[in-house]
């Protein structure tokens, strides 16, 4: 096979070309359990006949729910697929009442479930949906499981109908409605074709500098989410072995077992992994602490290409030897890539990672563009500290009179399921209007600014830009999360989540009496004082009508659960607004 025109070509095109012994590992019962590219399309053939026998028809819907990514997920996107049917897939952390609406609004008729949790959820809505079964991953006590539905279809009689339901699927045809986590209101059901996602692997492939056939990758962000399972049909198509993570959790242990040559991940985790990598050198003595302190200054002022000249380069060679080879050592020993998407990344952490020799290429796109639009690569000048890379090949990007970023390309997708109104309103001759705020370099680099929708004035008339803001206050420890607010107020302010974990463990190294409960922290008015300092010091980067002039801490870690954040880490602005109502009237003496 040499043309990869619908998403369930790609375990075939890589059976004809890089055929793996491990296309798909998981940990199944203590230890890593892989998947050969033949018993990958075996098994996906098994479930297309099983599910033929279900009765599913071209265009049906069936939900596929799972706590984690894994290989059942896999096998079973590509055995609905190859039947004309489209996979539902839903963030296992969402409500019931969330799972009901989805399932309502894509008509599911069957639906796949990983485990005893999602199961309660689902037992608890199911009478109020189409779905006429469920199966589950995991064994669930007095549940189907999804074996059945594969073992029925070992039997091989129906496999002249399997054939002509694949032979008929186009790549014009819908393959997956992926609703939208969305910051406001109830998700959106996004129709993505086949060629959407195709074309944006295809087009995105060539700026993955990788060994094609002799890599590995560690999955872990949800597969739910159009960013990680491109990017998993992209593994595939390079004949890159994927290990599933066994948890946000477990990513440590992981990472030194698979030694993996590639992750992708969101900004939250690449903070989260270099505040650790900074506590451990702050508990270093003597020349030790001081070498690692000064491998993080000369990382914070990197620019690729030798642009620092051969002093620099030099000082890094050392710091590469002596410092951020133990940081390669910590995340595996052979990372050579690391992909980042889905919010803003800091500058700071581009240039230290890639001073580390373990650069971060951040990119940019939007479910509805399949996602990728943009994305940097350190081969032939097409990396830029602070930007979101180059446009891929065949996408097209303009800015608006207003700023707003609009694209075009065959990854844009076919539309909202069922709300034409709202697809007409983001799209105008073929260009996708993103509600991102950017400007494109005369080098052809894309810097993305705000959310248009998050922009606000102030009751002066000054435009605040929350986002870079924000992205500047989350460089110190002690700030966690940190909401910009004052939208027609008469100045910015802020609603910040101390990081608990960092402040108790300075309260304990400086032996303060404080107490260690998020209340205690948030009370405290040492702690006050110290993030104060901590604010006074970014304010130093804004415009006088930008800076915080008063702050809350929030007693609370913001989560999905809670309410306030996406299940892809984004915050739910108005949700938090009005969680912390009580907040935001004290700070504008209202309280």
């Amino acid at each position: 096979m040499t043309n990869v025109t619908r998403l369930f070509d790609f375990p075939y095109y890589q059976l004809a070309t890089y055929p793996l012994a491990k296309s798909l590992t998981s940990f199944h019962k203590g230890q890593w359990v892989s998947t050969s590219t033949q018993e990958y399309i075996d098994q996906a053939n098994a479930i297309s006949r099983g599910l033929l026998r279900l009765g599913v028809q071209p265009n049906d819907k069936i939900a596929v729910i799972s706590s984690t990514n894994r290989t059942e997920w896999n096998i079973m996107d590509i055995g609905i697929l190859q039947t004309g049917a489209q996979n539902v897939p839903i963030y296992p952390t969402i409500s019931k009442e969330d799972y009901e609406y989805i399932l309502n609004h894509s008509e599911a008729i069957y639906c796949f479930a990983s485990d005893a949790e999602i199961v309660e959820k689902l037992n608890a809505i199911k009478g109020n949906t189409k779905l006429k079964g469920v199966y589950t991953f995991d064994e669930v006590a007095g549940e189907q499981h999804w074996s059945e539905v594969k073992k029925s279809g070992e039997d091989t009689s129906n496999e002249a109908e399997l054939q002509a339901r694949k032979d008929a699927v186009t790549p014009d045809d819908l393959a997956t409605l992926i609703y939208t986590s969305g910051t406001t209101g109830r998700p959106k059901g996004v129709m993505l074709s086949h060629n959407n996602l195709v074309s944006n692997v295809l087009d995105s492939q060539k700026r993955v500098p990788l060994h094609i056939g002799k890599a590995r990758a560690l999955s872990f962000l949800p597969v739910c989410h159009v960013f990680e399972r491109m990017i998993l049909y992209l593994y595939q198509y390079c004949g890159i072995e994927i290990f599933f993570a066994e948890s946000i959790e477990k990513i440590s242990d992981n990472l030194k077992e698979v030694k993996p040559h590639v992750m992708t991940a969101v900004p939250r985790l690449y903070e989260k992994v270099y505040d650790k990598i900074y506590a451990k050198g702050a508990d270093l003595t003597g020349i030790k602490k001081t070498l690692f302190f000064w491998a993080i200054e000369l990382g914070l002022k990197y620019e690729p290409y030798r642009q620092n000249g051969w002093w620099y380069e030099t000082q890094l060679k050392i710091a590469r030897k002596l410092i951020f080879s133990k940081w390669q050592e910590g995340l595996g020993g052979n990372l050579e890539l690391m992909v980042s998407g889905s919010a803003p990344l800091q500058a700071r952490l581009t240039r230290v990672f890639a001073a580390a020799g373990i650069p971060i290429m951040e990119g940019y796109g939007l479910t509805e563009t399949s996602p990728v639009v943009t994305v940097n690569d350190v081969r032939d000048g097409g990396f830029q500290v602070g930007t979101v890379g180059k446009v891929i090949d065949n996408v097209e990007v303009k800015i608006a009179s207003d700023g707003e970023i609009l694209v075009k390309g065959p990854n844009v997708m076919q539309g909202y399921f069922k709300d034409p109104e709202k697809t007409a309103s983001v799209m105008s001759d073929g260009y996708f209007h993103t509600g991102d705020i950017g400007e494109v370099c005369d080098e052809g680099f894309l810097k993305i600014t705000d959310r248009k929708k998050d922009m606000f004035k102030t009751s002066g008339g000054k435009y605040v830009i929350p986002a870079l803001i924000e992205n500047k206050f989350k460089e110190s420890r002690f700030i966690e999360q940190i909401m910009v607010i004052g939208e027609g107020e008469k100045m910015p302010a802020a609603l910040i989540q101390p990081n608990f974990e960092f402040i108790k463990d300075w309260i304990k190294k400086k032996k303060k009496n404080i107490g260690t409960s998020e209340k205690e922290i948030c009370a405290s008015e040492e702690i006050t004082a110290r993030i104060q300092k901590e604010v006074d010091e970014a304010n130093e980067n804004f415009g006088k009508w930008e800076q915080i002039k008063r702050f809350e801490l929030i007693p609370k870690v913001w989560s999905i659960d809670g309410g306030e954040l996406t299940p892809t880490m984004k915050m739910k602005r108005k949700v938090i607004k009005e969680i912390y109502k009580d907040c935001y009237e004290r700070i504008y003496d209202r309280a």
